[in-house]
C-alpha cells in the first residue's frame, strides 16, 4: 500500500468500527439503562430501534450527498454529527433524551458508512481491493460481534454512559485524520436528485417502520400493513422516477448486473442470520446458562475472534479463489453453524458444547463479508462506487432489521421468557430459521460470476467495468 492508501484504510475502518459497535453495544447494557433512567421495556427498545431507523432510512441520501458535494467533505460532516450525538447520549438524563440522541447518531452513521466503503473502493485498484476490503470487514465484523461483550464489560464495570463517551475522542481523531490525510473524490451526479431523496426516504421509512414495529403491534395490524403499503408504493414510484431522469440517484441498471444483485442478496441474508444470532445469544447465556453481562460478553469471544482472523484472510484469498467460491462457502458455513447451534441448545447445554458451532458460524460470516463488498464495488464504474455502496449499506441494514424481526417473531411463536425451557425452545427455533436464511444466501451466491485466480490473470471485464480507479481519484 501507498501511504495515502494506508491512511484511507485506517480512517475508514476506525469510522466504520464506531458505527458497527454502536449498533450492538447497547444490547447487554439494556437492563442497566432501564434501571438508571426508570424506563419501561417498550420504551427501552427504542434506544436500539431509533438508531437503526435513521441509519437505514438516510443511507442513500448520505451517499448521494457525498457524490454531489464531495465524499471527504460530507464524510467529515457525518463524523461531526455522530460524535456530537455520542456526547449527547452520554449526557442524557431521561430516556427521551437518549432516544433522540440515538436517532441523531443513526443519521450521522447513515452518512459515514456508505462513504467509508466508497472512499475505500476508490483508493484501491481492483487487484488490491479484496485485501483492503477484507481488512476493513474484519474490523467491522469485530465491532459488530464484539459490541455485546464491550457493552457487558462497561455496564458491569463502569457506567452505561461510557458506552457513548468512548466515541468522542475516537471521532475527533478520525475527523482530524480525514481533514489532513484524505483526498477529495466525487461521484457522477451533476446535481442532487431532490425528488429521488424524498421518494427513497419515504419508501425506506415505511418499510423499516414496519420491521421495527411489526412484532410490537402485530404483523397484520393496520399500522404495519399501512406502513408496508406506503413504503412499497413510494419505492415503486422511486424506481419509475430513477428510470426516466438523466442523473439518477441510483441507476436502475445496477440491478440488471448479476454480480451486483446476487452479492447484495447474499449480503442481506448474511446480515440477517448474524443479527438474529447476536440478538439472542447474549440473552441465552444470561437466561439459560445464568451468566452475568460480563460473563455473557466474554463467552462471545470464540465467535468474535474468528471475525478478526478470517476477514483479512478472506480478503487475501479473494484473487485466488474468487468471490463466488468464498461467498458460497462462507454462507454455507454460516448456515451449518447456525443449524448446529439450533440442534445443540437446550436447558442442559453446556457452554463448551457450543464453542465449535460458534467458531464455524463466525468463520463463515467473516469469509463472506469482504467478498460481497468486493463484488458490489467491482460491478460498477469507479465513479459510481458511492452510489453502489449506498445501496449495499442500506440493504445490509435492511438485513439486520429483517433478521432481528424474523427471529423475534419466531421466538415469540415457539417460546417465551417464562422459564429456561421455553426460552431454549424459542431460541432453538429462531436459530433454525436463521440457518435457512443463510442457506438461501448460499444458493444466491452461486449466481455470482466466476472470477479467475490471480495466477491466471483477471477475467476480462465488460466495458462498463473499467479496472482502473484513476477517474475517481483524479476528480
Amino acid at each position: 500500500m501507498t501511504v495515502a492508501q494506508r491512511w484511507v484504510l485506517t480512517l475508514t475502518s476506525l469510522a466504520a468500527f464506531m458505527i458497527a459497535l454502536d449498533g450492538t453495544i447497547v444490547t447487554t447494557a439494556l437492563t442497566t439503562i432501564k434501571k438508571s433512567l426508570h424506563s419501561s421495556v417498550e420504551t427501552l427498545e427504542w434506544t436500539i430501534s431509533a438508531y437503526i431507523l435513521t441509519f437505514a432510512v438516510l443511507m442513500l441520501t448520505g451517499a448521494a450527498l457525498g457524490d454531489r458535494f464531495g465524499r471527504r467533505k460530507v464524510f467529515v460532516g457525518g463524523l461531526i454529527v455522530f460524535t456530537a450525538a455520542s456526547a449527547a447520549c452520554g449526557l442524557s438524563t431521561t430516556i427521551a433524551e437518549l432516544i433522540t440522541a440515538r436517532a441523531v447518531q443513526g443519521a450521522g452513521a447513515a452518512v459515514i458508512m456508505p462513504l467509508a466503503v466508497a472512499q475505500l473502493g476508490a483508493a484501491f485498484p481492483p487487484e488490491a481491493r479484496g485485501r483492503a476490503l477484507g481488512l476493513s470487514a474484519g474490523v467491522i465484523g469485530l465491532a459488530t460481534a464484539g459490541g455485546p461483550f464491550v457493552g457487558g464489560v462497561v455496564a458491569q464495570g463502569l457506567a452505561w454512559q461510557w458506552l457513548f463517551w468512548v466515541n468522542v475522542p475516537v471521532g475527533l481523531l478520525v475527523i482530524l485524520g480525514v481533514v489532513f490525510f484524505m483526498t477529495e473524490t466525487h461521484g457522477p451526479q451533476a446535481r442532487l436528485d431532490l425528488v429521488g431523496v424524498v421518494l427513497t426516504t419515504g419508501g425506506v421509512l415505511g418499510l423499516v417502520w414496519a420491521l421495527v414495529r411489526g412484532n410490537d403491534v402485530g404483523w397484520t395490524a393496520p399500522e404495519t400493513l399501512g406502513s408496508v403499503g406506503g413504503g412499497v408504493v413510494l419505492a415503486a414510484v422511486f424506481v419509475l422516477w430513477e428510470r426516466r431522469i438523466a442523473a439518477p440517484m441510483v441507476p436502475m441498471r445496477f440491478f440488471g448486473d448479476r454480480a451486483f444483485s446476487a452479492a447484495n442478496f447474499a449480503s442481506f441474508t448474511l446480515t440477517a442470520g448474524m443479527y438474529g444470532l447476536l440478538f439472542f445469544l447474549a440473552q441465552y447465556y444470561q437466561q439459560v446458562l445464568h451468566y452475568g453481562p460480563f460473563g455473557a460478553g466474554t463467552r462471545m469471544m470464540p465467535f468474535t475472534a474468528t471475525l478478526l482472523v478470517f476477514g483479512p484472510l478472506s480478503g487475501r484469498l479473494s484473487e485466488r479463489f474468487g468471490e463466488r467460491f468464498l461467498t458460497t462457502c462462507g454462507l454455507a458455513l454460516t448456515a451449518a453453524g447456525l443449524a448446529a447451534i439450533a440442534l445443540q441448545t437446550g436447558p442442559d447445554t453446556s457452554y463448551p458444547a457450543l464453542v465449535p458451532a460458534l467458531v464455524v458460524t463466525g468463520t463463515g460470516i467473516s469469509t463472506a463479508i469482504p467478498q460481497v463488498q468486493k463484488a458490489v464495488v467491482g460491478a460498477v464504474r469507479p465513479q459510481e462506487i458511492g452510489q453502489a455502496s449506498g445501496v449495499f449499506s442500506m440493504l445490509r441494514q435492511f438485513g439486520a432489521l429483517f433478521g432481528t424481526a424474523v427471529s423475534v417473531a419466531v421466538f415469540a411463536a415457539s417460546g417465551s421468557y417464562a422459564n429456561v425451557k421455553t426460552f431454549s425452545d424459542g431460541f432453538t427455533t429462531a436459530m433454525g430459521v436463521g440457518a435457512g436464511i443463510a442457506g438461501a444466501g448460499a444458493l444466491a451466491a452461486l449466481l455470482l460470476p466466476a472470477r479467475c485466480a490471480a495466477a491466471a490473470g483477471p477475467a476480462s471485464p465488460p466495458a462498463a467495468r473499467p479496472q482502473a480507479v484513476a477517474a475517481t481519484t483524479a476528480e
